[in-house]
């Protein structure tokens, strides 16, 4: 089961080695606490998930831009919760949540074991779909940094994944070749899909265990990852 060509391993961030929701349920929770405590997190929590998930995938497709997924999750969340919130409101909770999510640095478990144990053998890069002013710092306040060789994000592409350019941009800066190269991530369209379009391997980070192609290759756990490389 061991994949014997792979030189490169390109991971995605949010989902698969940072834990986007933990985190971010631990920025709101802190947001909401100061400045509107009738909130109840765990019910804004259970709305906003899935319309943050939509919210996106729009965005992912350029179906919306990225003014509109910051405001749109949230007018949409606290509607979903019938919280009445003003459309200035709205601008300082996603300004406040941006510059405070980097600060919560929860990882996948497994994530650092993982990466020093794939350290030895390969060379280990980062590509992700998220806003490079927010990436860049949480790869730094999470110590992940030092592991990887090259970071793409899609304002450096200037497309997002499951884009083949995202993928030839991130290859170019590598200097990788994409038969020698894997990508790990939580997406089947954007990461699993788009890299195997590009004609890369992948592995599909499968947490919430949903049934897919058995050609597929999955994990459901970061430490898993040694049953391939």
């Amino acid at each position: 089961m061991k994949i014997t060509n792979i030189k490169d391993v390109f991971f995605d961030l949010d989902h698969t080695l940072w834990d986007f929701d933990k985190n971010s349920e631990i920025t709101f929770e802190g947001i909401f606490q100061r400045n509107h405590p009738a909130i109840e997190i765990k019910t804004f929590i259970e709305k906003y998930v899935p319309i943050n998930q939509a919210c996106w995938k729009l965005y992912q497709y350029d179906k919306i831009s990225h003014e509109e997924l910051r405001y749109n999750r949230l007018k949409h969340s606290f509607d979903a919760i019938n919280y009445s919130v003003s459309d200035a409101q709205i601008e300082i909770i996603a300004q406040e949540y941006i510059q405070l999510l980097p600060d919560n640095n929860l990882l996948f478990e497994g994530a650092f074991e993982i990466l020093d144990y794939l350290n030895a053998n390969y060379k280990l890069h980062i590509i992700t779909n998220g806003f490079a002013e927010v990436q860049g710092r949480k790869i730094k306040n999470a110590k992940l940094h030092d592991y990887f060789h090259t970071i793409t994000n899609s304002d450096m592409a200037g497309v997002k994944k499951p884009n083949p350019i995202i993928f030839e941009y991130a290859l170019d800066l590598a200097k990788a070749n994409k038969e020698n190269s894997i990508m790990i991530g939580d997406s089947l369209d954007a990461d699993v899909q788009g890299a195997l379009d590009m004609g890369l391997d992948a592995i599909f980070f499968n947490t919430d265990k949903v049934q897919v192609e058995q050609k597929i290759k999955q994990v459901n756990h970061l430490l898993e990852l040694k049953k391939y490389l």
